[in-house]
């Protein structure tokens, strides 16, 4: 039988600031607000904060987070809680409590995991009070009842989870600079010319000549081959051309897929709409049944670019599903995805302005804006040598979000089952293993 024990009786301390909002400065140590916590991040994302000076932190403030602390919020976004790094680096604002795991009472890890945890959230949605503004009352903590199975469960739950999760987040970072550096060299080579105008200044070491992408003379000095040393009359290196990104690539919208419903109890595909391409899969996502035409069928690793509402695009990663209109597959037989990609993300900025300068409740670019993004473009054979630099990049970077997908369906799988003890850990211990 597993303990269902009040949330407060697994805490040894609670930081709560809630009360008038604080004086802010430009610089500072950073406020966190709501907004910075997250059930996706392990945690608090330092987004469109404030920061307070070292005077408002030290008398304002009724206390701070401890590393290893969870974060939790309690109005606006209840029960989104992450962990307080080590060191913490930040204070906290109001509708939001910093919580103490009474480490005699509850393994700390195994809390953070539960707090997670389907049921719990659940739970705590149920709690809510205020209809505008939802919140949970840091009054009704004793209300909420935690599942506490025995230690060995905890110490296994909580460490998983965290293992999992740390994983997730490393793979997250490792994108971030793996992004940075395959933008940076993209728009360095065929934005900027960067090569063919240090050729052109009188540089002859292959390395410089590259930007340093490689530390190999050898394998420098292929790469900087392929590169000119003088411009044509067009203004671009000698050899090369531009092309509007519609000759680059194939666009193809999706369809209105409330033509294809799927029927209860048949298997079905999910509709990927522009929510979708933000946030992934979810249970409120809608079905479209299998009838769907296959060119609209997408497939992990194929390139998406909504071109209404919130402009995004990005290398699908979330298994198989139908696409949706306002959506377009990206495809191309005569150029590489990591080349129309870096394209696309090369105009989304002008894009985006496009699309919000639309007196309309939907912003959206046409397919003449496409044909209007110029590309530059080399000899064909040059852009599949140069791709053995940059298509590594983006090539792992799909790879770690497909890794980051299956580790969190394992996490989210085995945390329920888990914590009811409907499986034994020998079990889970095999899952979490075949998923790392």
């Amino acid at each position: 039988m597993i303990n269902h024990v009040p949330f407060t009786d697994l805490l040894s301390r609670i930081v709560d600031n809630r009360g008038k909002t604080c004086p802010t400065n430009a610089t500072g140590i950073p406020l966190i607000a709501t907004n910075c916590v997250k059930n996706e991040t392990l945690f608090p994302v330092l987004e469109k904060i404030r920061y307070v000076s070292e005077e408002t932190y030290n008398s304002w403030f009724r206390g701070h987070p401890q590393p290893n602390d969870l974060i939790f919020v309690t109005k606006g976004s209840p029960g989104q809680v992450c962990l307080a790094p080590d060191p913490v680096g930040f204070c906290i604002a109001q509708d939001m409590v910093a919580i103490t795991p009474n480490p005699e009472r509850v393994y700390p890890p195994y809390l953070f995991a539960a707090l997670r945890s389907p049921q719990v959230q659940h739970d705590i949605t149920n709690m809510h009070v205020g209809t505008l503004i939802p919140h949970f009352k840091k009054g009704d903590f004793d209300k909420l009842k935690i599942p506490v199975p025995s230690k060995e469960r905890q110490i296994f739950i909580g460490d998983t989870f965290l293992r999992l999760s740390e994983k997730i987040e490393s793979n997250t970072r490792m994108n971030e600079t793996l992004e940075a550096m395959a933008q940076a060299i993209f728009r360095d080579w065929f934005v900027d010319f960067g090569p063919t105008r240090r050729k052109q200044d009188g540089a002859i070491d292959p390395v410089k000549i590259i930007g340093g992408v490689t530390q190999n003379a050898e394998n420098a000095a292929r790469l900087a081959a392929l590169f000119p040393d003088a411009f044509g009359n067009n203004g671009l290196p000698q050899g090369w051309k531009t092309s509007g990104l519609d000759d680059v690539a194939d666009f193809l919208n999706g369809l209105a897929l409330q033509k294809f419903p799927a029927k209860d109890g048949e298997p079905y595909l999910p509709v990927i709409k522009i929510a979708e391409l933000r946030n992934g899969i979810t249970p409120k996502s809608n079905r479209a049944s299998l009838d769907v035409p296959e060119k609209c069928v997408v497939s992990d690793g194929d390139f998406l670019f909504s071109w209404s509402g919130s402009l995004l695009a990005k290398f699908w990663t979330e298994g198989k599903g139908a696409l949706n209109q306002h959506l377009f597959k990206v495809t191309s037989e005569k150029f590489p995805p990591w080349l129309y990609a870096s394209w696309v993300w090369h105009h989304l900025a002008e894009f985006q302005r496009i699309a919000a300068s639309k007196a309309t409740t939907m912003g959206h670019i046409q397919r003449q804006h496409l044909a209007e993004a110029l590309c530059n473009l080399p000899p064909e054979d040059a852009i599949t040598k140069l791709g053995v630099v940059v298509e590594p990049l983006v090539d792992l970077t799909v790879h770690n979000n497909l890794e980051n997908r299956t580790l969190a369906k394992t996490r989210d799988l085995l945390l329920p089952r888990l914590i009811s003890e409907e499986i034994t850990l020998k079990e889970a211990e095999t899952s979490a293993e075949a998923a790392e």
